[in-house]
């Protein structure tokens, strides 16, 4: 598997796949948690998933604040303070540009210079239309304008059944109330119990976790543990062209990764390491944490040596209608090609 690594030398990685921009920048709602101050209160919250914000981990709600990660990053773009980005910015091809839009003297107040380049980019993932463009064949048929063949209408099927795949339920396919078309995903937070990544260098260490919600790069949500292991649902558009999957990268093929999504409970053993006392489900998360994975909605309620609700056939039939989900403009990813990096 090639690693995209970033880093002043080009040589760190990073903790976790890239997640995608498109759709996903303005009609993605601010991060939302339900507080509560009652028992009766927190029952509720139990079947209320948190939504919102921008990152695997939802800790950004404006485009500028997420934009202004990967460029401090210091195994991503590795500026080392604002400063240091805008005196590359004024040594760039683009600096006469910049100069004219923003003012000739822009470079004499760093600071200002940094924010005018998080907004221009933040101005530019929100209206170009090369973030939306939906020019997919699954947006022609919304409109009437073209038909899916038969395996095709077989992995919708299969994708909207709620006793089967399940998936519409988080990864909502049907247009708005307004006519506007769906993006795929609701924007709400799940623990899947994806299994450790082993390419991730951060898992050699015991010690650590990634617990998404409550860190380690968010702060704010630790001492919420009943959130940990959760990650934000991401949109599946274009999800056929991707090199690596879930929030780690874990799987590099749309094939392993539906397979793991059916057979996480019925084959267990093929997906998480053995131990003294059997096999390790949800190893990524420490024991104390393992409860929060979500063990309730299909077909996550599955059992060992159940039969999945998809077999392989029927995955292939899933994953040819997810490749309707791809943009005219995009050329799918090799397989053997993953990122782990961003936020």
């Amino acid at each position: 598997m090639a690693v995209q690594l970033g880093g002043s030398a080009m040589n760190q990685q990073g903790a976790r796949a890239v997640p995608s921009l498109r759709y996903v920048l303005n009609r993605t709602p601010v991060w939302t948690k339900t507080y509560v101050d009652s028992a009766a209160e927190r029952m509720l919250e139990a079947n209320e998933s948190p939504y919102g914000g921008f990152g695997w981990d939802g800790r950004f709600n404006l485009l500028h604040q997420q934009a202004a990660f990967p460029l401090m990053a210091g195994n991503e773009m590795a500026n080392a303070d604002p400063k240091d980005l805008v005196q590359k910015i004024a040594r760039a091809s683009y600096a006469k540009e910049f100069r004219s839009h923003f003012g000739e003297n822009i470079f004499n107040t760093p600071q200002l210079a940094y924010e005018k380049a998080l907004a221009a980019i933040e101005d530019f993932e929100l209206n170009d239309p090369s973030f939306h463009p939906y020019s997919s064949r699954f947006d022609a048929y919304l409109d009437g304008k073209a038909v899916l063949n038969a395996q095709e209408q077989r992995g919708l099927k299969l994708f909207d059944d709620p006793l089967r795949g399940n998936c519409a339920s988080c990864h909502t396919d049907k247009k708005g109330a307004d006519g506007s078309h769906p993006l795929l995903t609701t924007f709400q937070f799940e623990a899947l119990g994806v299994p450790r990544n082993p390419e991730i260098k951060y898992n050699a260490a015991a010690h650590y976790s990634d617990m998404g919600l409550c860190g380690p790069l968010r702060k704010d949500m630790a001492r919420d543990t009943q959130y940990c292991g959760m990650f934000k649902t991401p949109s599946l558009r274009n999800v056929a062209s991707r090199g690596a999957f879930f929030h780690n990268g874990r799987f590099h093929t749309l094939q392993d990764a539906l397979r793991f999504y059916v057979q996480r409970d019925t084959d267990a053993q093929r997906w998480y390491p053995r131990g003294k006392s059997g096999v390790i489900k949800f190893d990524d998360l420490p024991p104390s944490l393992r409860e929060n994975i979500d063990t309730i909605d299909l077909p996550l309620t599955k059992h060992a040596n159940e039969a999945p609700v998809w077999n392989d056939q029927e995955i292939d039939d899933v994953i040819a209608f997810l490749k309707t989900l791809n943009d005219a403009d995009v050329i799918p990813t090799r397989p053997d090609v993953a990122t782990t990096s961003s936020p």
